[in-house]
Protein backbone atom coordinates (compact mmCIF):
# COMPACT_ATOMS: atom_id res chain seq x y z
CA UNK A 1 0.00 0.00 0.00
CA UNK A 2 1.59 3.19 -1.23
CA UNK A 3 0.79 6.79 -0.36
CA UNK A 4 0.50 7.56 -4.09
CA UNK A 5 -2.24 4.68 -4.92
CA UNK A 6 -4.01 5.91 -1.68
CA UNK A 7 -4.01 9.57 -2.59
CA UNK A 8 -5.29 8.17 -6.22
CA UNK A 9 -7.93 6.31 -4.53
CA UNK A 10 -9.07 9.36 -2.37
CA UNK A 11 -9.49 11.45 -5.58
CA UNK A 12 -11.83 9.13 -6.98
CA UNK A 13 -13.77 9.50 -3.32
CA UNK A 14 -14.04 12.90 -3.65
CA UNK A 15 -15.00 13.21 -7.10
CA UNK A 16 -17.84 10.93 -6.25
CA UNK A 17 -18.68 13.27 -3.76
CA UNK A 18 -17.57 16.94 -5.87
CA UNK A 19 -20.96 15.79 -8.22
CA UNK A 20 -23.31 15.19 -5.40
CA UNK A 21 -22.04 18.72 -3.99
CA UNK A 22 -22.69 20.04 -7.76
CA UNK A 23 -26.48 18.89 -7.57
CA UNK A 24 -26.92 20.21 -3.60
CA UNK A 25 -25.41 23.24 -4.88
CA UNK A 26 -27.66 23.97 -7.96
CA UNK A 27 -30.71 22.39 -5.92
CA UNK A 28 -33.51 25.17 -5.92
CA UNK A 29 -33.87 24.19 -2.16
CA UNK A 30 -32.75 26.75 -0.08
CA UNK A 31 -31.90 24.88 2.72
CA UNK A 32 -28.29 23.09 1.23
CA UNK A 33 -27.44 20.80 4.02
CA UNK A 34 -31.18 19.44 4.30
CA UNK A 35 -30.84 18.68 0.28
CA UNK A 36 -27.19 17.37 0.86
CA UNK A 37 -28.59 14.69 3.35
CA UNK A 38 -31.54 13.55 0.97
CA UNK A 39 -28.82 13.22 -1.74
CA UNK A 40 -26.50 11.20 0.73
CA UNK A 41 -29.81 9.43 1.24
CA UNK A 42 -29.80 8.55 -2.10
CA UNK A 43 -26.66 7.38 -2.99
CA UNK A 44 -26.07 5.28 0.31
CA UNK A 45 -29.47 3.41 -1.33
CA UNK A 46 -27.67 3.33 -4.44
CA UNK A 47 -24.24 2.03 -2.89
CA UNK A 48 -26.46 -0.73 -1.00
CA UNK A 49 -27.89 -2.01 -4.96
CA UNK A 50 -24.60 -1.72 -6.18
CA UNK A 51 -23.34 -3.89 -3.23
CA UNK A 52 -25.99 -6.21 -4.09
CA UNK A 53 -24.84 -6.33 -7.52
CA UNK A 54 -21.14 -6.88 -6.80
CA UNK A 55 -22.23 -9.98 -4.43
CA UNK A 56 -24.70 -11.51 -7.02
CA UNK A 57 -22.10 -11.42 -10.16
CA UNK A 58 -19.63 -13.14 -7.15
CA UNK A 59 -17.61 -9.66 -7.90
CA UNK A 60 -16.39 -9.81 -3.87
CA UNK A 61 -13.09 -10.52 -4.64
CA UNK A 62 -12.59 -9.41 -8.62
CA UNK A 63 -9.64 -7.21 -6.71
CA UNK A 64 -8.39 -10.01 -3.85
CA UNK A 65 -6.57 -7.10 -1.94
CA UNK A 66 -7.95 -4.12 -0.13
CA UNK A 67 -8.01 -1.38 -0.58
CA UNK A 68 -6.88 -0.64 -3.97
CA UNK A 69 -6.04 -3.48 -6.83
CA UNK A 70 -3.13 -5.74 -6.91
CA UNK A 71 -1.40 -2.64 -5.00
CA UNK A 72 -2.71 -0.45 -7.80
CA UNK A 73 -5.68 2.36 -7.73
CA UNK A 74 -7.62 1.15 -10.54
CA UNK A 75 -8.10 -2.59 -12.28
CA UNK A 76 -6.60 -0.57 -15.41
CA UNK A 77 -3.18 -0.23 -14.01
CA UNK A 78 -3.33 -4.30 -12.88
CA UNK A 79 -4.36 -5.36 -15.98
CA UNK A 80 -0.98 -7.52 -15.81
CA UNK A 81 -1.73 -9.15 -12.69
CA UNK A 82 -5.51 -9.86 -13.43
CA UNK A 83 -4.85 -11.34 -17.00
CA UNK A 84 -2.47 -13.94 -15.36
CA UNK A 85 -5.36 -14.36 -12.57
CA UNK A 86 -7.36 -15.43 -14.86
CA UNK A 87 -5.22 -17.26 -17.07
CA UNK A 88 -4.72 -19.42 -14.08
CA UNK A 89 -8.36 -19.91 -13.11
CA UNK A 90 -10.73 -19.10 -15.94
CA UNK A 91 -13.73 -19.48 -14.21
CA UNK A 92 -12.09 -18.00 -10.81
CA UNK A 93 -13.48 -14.86 -9.20
CA UNK A 94 -10.80 -12.69 -10.65
CA UNK A 95 -11.44 -11.22 -14.36
CA UNK A 96 -11.15 -7.79 -15.62
CA UNK A 97 -15.09 -7.34 -15.28
CA UNK A 98 -14.89 -8.17 -11.92
CA UNK A 99 -12.63 -5.86 -10.88
CA UNK A 100 -14.28 -2.79 -12.11
CA UNK A 101 -17.31 -4.05 -10.65
CA UNK A 102 -15.68 -4.16 -7.03
CA UNK A 103 -13.60 -1.04 -7.81
CA UNK A 104 -16.69 1.31 -8.71
CA UNK A 105 -18.60 -0.12 -5.78
CA UNK A 106 -15.02 0.93 -3.62
CA UNK A 107 -15.29 4.26 -5.74
CA UNK A 108 -18.57 4.67 -4.65
CA UNK A 109 -18.65 3.98 -1.00
CA UNK A 110 -15.45 6.25 -0.05
CA UNK A 111 -18.23 8.99 -1.80
CA UNK A 112 -20.77 8.45 0.12
CA UNK A 113 -18.17 8.55 3.37
CA UNK A 114 -16.69 11.89 1.92
CA UNK A 115 -20.34 13.10 2.33
CA UNK A 116 -20.96 11.88 5.73
CA UNK A 117 -17.48 13.37 6.67
CA UNK A 118 -19.08 16.82 5.35
CA UNK A 119 -22.33 16.65 6.65
CA UNK A 120 -20.37 15.93 9.96
CA UNK A 121 -18.18 18.64 9.89
CA UNK A 122 -21.03 21.19 8.86
CA UNK A 123 -23.30 20.15 11.80
CA UNK A 124 -20.71 20.34 14.13
CA UNK A 125 -20.15 24.21 12.58
CA UNK A 126 -23.65 24.89 12.56
CA UNK A 127 -23.66 23.68 16.13
CA UNK A 128 -21.03 25.77 17.58
CA UNK A 129 -22.42 28.86 16.20
CA UNK A 130 -25.52 28.57 17.46
CA UNK A 131 -23.60 28.71 21.17
CA UNK A 132 -22.93 31.95 20.41
CA UNK A 133 -26.83 32.84 19.94
CA UNK A 134 -28.99 30.65 22.26
CA UNK A 135 -31.79 32.00 21.09
CA UNK A 136 -31.65 30.12 17.41
CA UNK A 137 -30.02 27.35 18.23
CA UNK A 138 -31.81 24.58 16.23
CA UNK A 139 -31.78 20.83 17.64
CA UNK A 140 -32.03 19.79 13.47
CA UNK A 141 -28.14 20.57 13.64
CA UNK A 142 -27.16 19.02 16.48
CA UNK A 143 -23.86 17.18 16.00
CA UNK A 144 -24.15 14.26 17.90
CA UNK A 145 -26.40 12.13 14.94
CA UNK A 146 -23.78 12.73 12.52
CA UNK A 147 -21.03 12.09 14.03
CA UNK A 148 -22.33 8.71 14.94
CA UNK A 149 -22.63 8.07 11.03
CA UNK A 150 -19.46 8.92 10.49
CA UNK A 151 -18.13 6.39 13.20
CA UNK A 152 -20.94 4.09 11.55
CA UNK A 153 -19.22 4.46 7.60
CA UNK A 154 -15.94 3.60 9.47
CA UNK A 155 -16.90 0.92 11.09
CA UNK A 156 -18.56 -0.43 7.60
CA UNK A 157 -15.27 0.35 6.02
CA UNK A 158 -13.56 -1.78 7.99
CA UNK A 159 -16.43 -4.87 7.39
CA UNK A 160 -15.59 -3.90 3.74
CA UNK A 161 -11.92 -4.45 3.91
CA UNK A 162 -12.41 -8.20 6.13
CA UNK A 163 -14.88 -9.14 3.49
CA UNK A 164 -11.87 -9.23 0.50
CA UNK A 165 -9.15 -10.04 3.60
CA UNK A 166 -11.18 -13.13 4.74
CA UNK A 167 -12.14 -14.52 1.27
CA UNK A 168 -15.68 -13.86 1.33
CA UNK A 169 -16.52 -15.67 4.99
CA UNK A 170 -20.27 -15.57 5.00
CA UNK A 171 -20.57 -14.15 8.35
CA UNK A 172 -18.36 -11.02 7.54
CA UNK A 173 -20.32 -10.66 4.48
CA UNK A 174 -23.34 -10.44 6.16
CA UNK A 175 -22.35 -8.30 8.88
CA UNK A 176 -21.25 -6.27 5.88
CA UNK A 177 -24.57 -5.80 4.48
CA UNK A 178 -26.25 -5.62 8.13
CA UNK A 179 -24.22 -2.19 8.44
CA UNK A 180 -25.12 -0.90 5.74
CA UNK A 181 -28.77 -0.77 6.01
CA UNK A 182 -27.46 0.40 9.33
CA UNK A 183 -25.77 3.08 7.52
CA UNK A 184 -29.50 3.59 5.24
CA UNK A 185 -31.56 3.66 8.14
CA UNK A 186 -29.70 6.18 10.26
CA UNK A 187 -29.52 8.34 7.57
CA UNK A 188 -33.39 7.98 6.66
CA UNK A 189 -33.83 9.02 9.95
CA UNK A 190 -31.47 11.93 9.71
CA UNK A 191 -33.39 13.00 6.48
CA UNK A 192 -36.60 12.73 8.48
CA UNK A 193 -35.63 14.83 11.40
CA UNK A 194 -34.15 17.87 8.66
CA UNK A 195 -37.75 17.50 6.91
CA UNK A 196 -41.20 18.77 7.21
CA UNK A 197 -44.49 16.89 7.69
CA UNK A 198 -47.99 16.69 7.75
CA UNK A 199 -49.97 16.68 10.72
CA UNK A 200 -50.23 14.10 12.23
CA UNK A 201 -53.63 12.11 13.67
CA UNK A 202 -53.46 11.45 17.63
CA UNK A 203 -53.83 7.75 16.86
CA UNK A 204 -50.85 7.57 15.09
CA UNK A 205 -49.55 7.13 18.96
CA UNK A 206 -51.13 3.53 19.28
CA UNK A 207 -48.46 2.67 15.79
CA UNK A 208 -45.39 3.12 17.46
CA UNK A 209 -44.69 -0.04 19.13
CA UNK A 210 -46.41 -2.02 16.24
CA UNK A 211 -43.68 0.01 13.54
CA UNK A 212 -40.86 -0.91 16.06
CA UNK A 213 -42.10 -4.52 16.46
CA UNK A 214 -42.33 -4.26 11.91
CA UNK A 215 -38.71 -2.81 11.81
CA UNK A 216 -37.49 -5.42 13.97
CA UNK A 217 -38.42 -8.47 12.06
CA UNK A 218 -37.76 -6.69 8.72
CA UNK A 219 -34.26 -6.51 10.30
CA UNK A 220 -34.35 -9.83 10.75
CA UNK A 221 -35.62 -10.91 7.77
CA UNK A 222 -32.78 -8.78 5.93
CA UNK A 223 -30.49 -11.08 7.81
CA UNK A 224 -31.74 -14.20 6.96
CA UNK A 225 -31.80 -12.95 3.24
CA UNK A 226 -27.93 -11.61 3.43
CA UNK A 227 -27.18 -15.25 4.64
CA UNK A 228 -29.11 -17.11 1.99
CA UNK A 229 -27.20 -14.66 -0.69
CA UNK A 230 -23.74 -15.13 1.11
CA UNK A 231 -24.29 -18.54 0.92
CA UNK A 232 -24.99 -19.11 -2.22
CA UNK A 233 -28.31 -20.35 -0.91
CA UNK A 234 -31.03 -19.03 -3.39
CA UNK A 235 -31.45 -21.86 -5.48
CA UNK A 236 -31.41 -24.63 -2.90
CA UNK A 237 -35.54 -24.54 -3.44
CA UNK A 238 -36.54 -24.46 -7.01
CA UNK A 239 -40.24 -25.16 -6.35
CA UNK A 240 -43.11 -23.25 -4.58
CA UNK A 241 -45.09 -23.49 -2.45
CA UNK A 242 -43.42 -26.77 -1.60
CA UNK A 243 -39.49 -27.34 -1.48
CA UNK A 244 -38.04 -30.33 -2.98
CA UNK A 245 -42.15 -31.53 -2.62
CA UNK A 246 -42.27 -31.33 0.79
CA UNK A 247 -43.95 -28.54 2.88
CA UNK A 248 -41.09 -29.59 5.76
CA UNK A 249 -37.78 -31.13 3.40
CA UNK A 250 -34.62 -32.89 5.29
CA UNK A 251 -32.35 -29.86 6.47
CA UNK A 252 -29.58 -29.25 8.41
CA UNK A 253 -30.32 -26.30 10.54
CA UNK A 254 -26.48 -27.04 12.57
CA UNK A 255 -24.44 -26.69 9.93
CA UNK A 256 -26.73 -23.94 8.29
CA UNK A 257 -26.81 -21.85 10.96
CA UNK A 258 -23.09 -22.47 12.09
CA UNK A 259 -21.80 -18.53 11.91
CA UNK A 260 -18.18 -18.88 12.11
CA UNK A 261 -17.01 -21.08 8.81
CA UNK A 262 -15.72 -20.46 5.70
CA UNK A 263 -17.70 -20.02 2.37
CA UNK A 264 -19.35 -23.39 1.43
CA UNK A 265 -17.37 -25.45 4.30
CA UNK A 266 -19.29 -25.92 8.22
CA UNK A 267 -17.02 -25.46 10.83
CA UNK A 268 -14.98 -29.10 10.80
CA UNK A 269 -13.42 -28.33 7.10
CA UNK A 270 -16.02 -30.27 5.48
CA UNK A 271 -18.27 -28.85 2.36
CA UNK A 272 -21.70 -27.91 3.52
CA UNK A 273 -23.94 -30.37 2.32
CA UNK A 274 -27.43 -29.27 0.02
CA UNK A 275 -29.68 -30.14 3.37
CA UNK A 276 -27.79 -27.38 5.00
CA UNK A 277 -28.39 -25.20 2.48
CA UNK A 278 -32.16 -25.96 1.91
CA UNK A 279 -31.92 -24.76 5.83
CA UNK A 280 -30.47 -21.45 5.23
CA UNK A 281 -33.63 -21.01 1.77
CA UNK A 282 -36.59 -22.67 3.43
CA UNK A 283 -35.64 -20.35 7.00
CA UNK A 284 -35.93 -17.20 5.11
CA UNK A 285 -38.71 -18.47 2.86
CA UNK A 286 -40.85 -19.29 5.79
CA UNK A 287 -39.80 -16.26 7.89
CA UNK A 288 -41.29 -13.83 4.83
CA UNK A 289 -44.92 -14.67 5.04
CA UNK A 290 -44.89 -13.52 9.07
CA UNK A 291 -42.78 -10.30 7.67
CA UNK A 292 -44.88 -9.96 5.14
CA UNK A 293 -48.50 -10.68 7.14
CA UNK A 294 -47.35 -7.93 10.03
CA UNK A 295 -46.52 -5.43 7.38
CA UNK A 296 -49.25 -5.70 5.55
CA UNK A 297 -51.43 -5.09 8.80
CA UNK A 298 -49.21 -2.03 9.82
CA UNK A 299 -49.53 -0.64 6.26
CA UNK A 300 -53.36 -1.00 6.28
CA UNK A 301 -53.49 0.87 9.89
CA UNK A 302 -51.17 3.83 8.43
CA UNK A 303 -53.79 4.05 5.57
CA UNK A 304 -56.26 4.78 7.54
CA UNK A 305 -54.52 6.97 10.17
CA UNK A 306 -54.05 10.93 8.49
CA UNK A 307 -50.25 11.92 8.04
CA UNK A 308 -49.36 8.43 7.39
CA UNK A 309 -51.29 7.70 4.25
CA UNK A 310 -48.19 8.14 1.53
CA UNK A 311 -46.11 6.19 3.84
CA UNK A 312 -48.71 3.19 4.22
CA UNK A 313 -49.46 3.50 0.47
CA UNK A 314 -45.46 2.90 -0.48
CA UNK A 315 -45.28 -0.16 1.84
CA UNK A 316 -48.02 -1.66 0.24
CA UNK A 317 -46.71 -1.13 -3.31
CA UNK A 318 -42.87 -2.27 -2.02
CA UNK A 319 -43.84 -5.41 0.18
CA UNK A 320 -46.16 -6.86 -3.21
CA UNK A 321 -43.03 -6.12 -5.13
CA UNK A 322 -41.27 -8.03 -3.03
CA UNK A 323 -43.14 -10.83 -2.48
CA UNK A 324 -43.07 -10.79 -6.65
CA UNK A 325 -39.65 -10.68 -6.85
CA UNK A 326 -38.82 -13.06 -4.36
CA UNK A 327 -41.01 -15.47 -6.52
CA UNK A 328 -39.59 -15.10 -9.58
CA UNK A 329 -36.05 -15.78 -8.42
CA UNK A 330 -37.23 -18.94 -7.59
CA UNK A 331 -39.44 -19.86 -10.54
CA UNK A 332 -37.28 -18.05 -13.01
CA UNK A 333 -33.93 -19.39 -12.09
CA UNK A 334 -32.37 -16.55 -9.81
CA UNK A 335 -32.04 -13.64 -12.58
CA UNK A 336 -29.16 -11.29 -11.77
CA UNK A 337 -31.87 -8.25 -12.47
CA UNK A 338 -34.29 -9.34 -10.28
CA UNK A 339 -32.16 -10.33 -7.78
CA UNK A 340 -30.87 -7.05 -7.47
CA UNK A 341 -34.04 -5.85 -7.50
CA UNK A 342 -35.12 -7.78 -4.47
CA UNK A 343 -32.42 -6.63 -2.32
CA UNK A 344 -33.34 -2.46 -3.49
CA UNK A 345 -36.86 -3.87 -2.31
CA UNK A 346 -35.46 -4.48 1.46
CA UNK A 347 -33.63 -1.47 1.57
CA UNK A 348 -36.40 0.80 0.47
CA UNK A 349 -39.07 -1.14 3.03
CA UNK A 350 -36.33 -0.34 5.85
CA UNK A 351 -36.10 3.64 4.75
CA UNK A 352 -40.41 3.77 4.69
CA UNK A 353 -40.36 1.89 8.27
CA UNK A 354 -37.97 3.97 9.27
CA UNK A 355 -40.04 6.98 8.03
CA UNK A 356 -42.73 5.74 9.81
CA UNK A 357 -41.21 5.22 13.26
CA UNK A 358 -40.41 8.73 12.88
CA UNK A 359 -43.55 9.62 11.47
CA UNK A 360 -45.44 8.24 14.62
CA UNK A 361 -43.83 10.25 16.66
CA UNK A 362 -45.41 13.47 15.62
CA UNK A 363 -48.57 13.27 17.62
CA UNK A 364 -48.57 16.63 19.64
CA UNK A 365 -48.66 16.37 23.33
CA UNK A 366 -47.53 12.59 22.92
CA UNK A 367 -45.01 12.88 25.57
CA UNK A 368 -46.59 15.18 27.81
CA UNK A 369 -49.30 13.02 28.10
CA UNK A 370 -47.38 10.16 28.68
CA UNK A 371 -45.35 11.78 31.38
CA UNK A 372 -49.14 13.20 32.76
CA UNK A 373 -50.14 9.55 32.37
CA UNK A 374 -47.11 8.43 34.94
CA UNK A 375 -47.85 10.97 37.05
CA UNK A 376 -51.36 10.20 37.63
CA UNK A 377 -50.31 6.15 38.00
CA UNK A 378 -47.50 7.28 40.88
CA UNK A 379 -50.12 9.59 42.88
CA UNK A 380 -52.75 6.60 42.78
CA UNK A 381 -50.07 4.22 43.93
CA UNK A 382 -49.20 6.43 46.96
CA UNK A 383 -53.20 6.80 47.50
CA UNK A 384 -53.27 3.32 47.37
CA UNK A 385 -50.11 2.65 49.48
CA UNK A 386 -49.68 5.84 51.75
Amino acid sequence: MTAPMLVQLGSMGVLVAVLAFCVVWVSSDTNKYRKLVWVTLFLTFDLIMFGAFTRLTDSGLGCPDWPGCYGHSNPLLAHAHISAAQEAMPFGPVSVKKAWIEMIHRYFAMGVGVLIIALMAISWMRWLKSRKQPMQRQVKFTPWFPTLLFFCVCLQGAFGAWTVTQKLQPVIVTTHLLLGLTLLAMMAWLAARQSDHAPVAASAAGLVKPAMVALLLLVIQIALGGWVSTNYAALACTDFPLCHGALVPQMDFANGFTLWRHLGMTADGDFLTFQALTAIHWTHRSFAFVVIAFIVWLAWKALRTAGLQNTGRWLLIVIGLQLFTGLSTIYFNWPLAIAVVHNGGAAALLVLLVMLNYKARLVPGRHAVSAAASHSAIVESLNQHP
